[in-house]
């Protein structure tokens, strides 16, 4: 969706189980910073410009709570996403299944809920391995 100043403004929503690494990731993209600690998520937002081939793009990165407290907390970020990056950890095997917390299902139906619909047709799921100490 381009907002009155042409830029075309993306929807990242990052979930995953938690220790995955999620928060690094986003930290390091964001803010080229490497969080020292592990501090768990409750929510957390970024906004990145970036320009690709002449066109400019925000991207807002939401970052999500990989635990299960906050199960019925996380889907509050869904509406609206264009695209949804599936963390794991490439150390702990069990968090590379399907993940528990993962909006879409591994094939997109034309019957999906209208919350989980992307302002154009093209919603992306992309699995993204990560390390179990961020």
């Amino acid at each position: 969706m381009a907002n009155g100043t042409g830029t075309i403004m993306l929807k990242c929503v990052v979930v995953g189980d938690g220790a995955v690494g999620k928060t690094c990731l986003l930290m390091s993209y964001a803010n080229d910073a490497f969080p020292e600690e592990y501090v768990p998520t409750v929510f957390d937002h970024y906004a990145v410009s970036v320009n690709v081939s002449g066109k400019q793009y925000l991207l807002g990165l939401y970052d999500t709570a990989g635990q299960e407290d906050y199960d019925r907390l996380r889907p509050l970020s869904y509406p609206m996403t264009d695209v949804f990056l599936i963390c794991y950890s490439v150390v702990n095997p069990a968090t590379a299944g399907v993940c528990p917390q993962c909006p879409i299902p591994p094939h997109r139906h034309s019957g999906e809920p209208k919350e989980l619909q992307p302002p154009h047709p093209n919603l992306v799921s992309i699995l993204c391995p990560g390390h179990s100490t961020c």
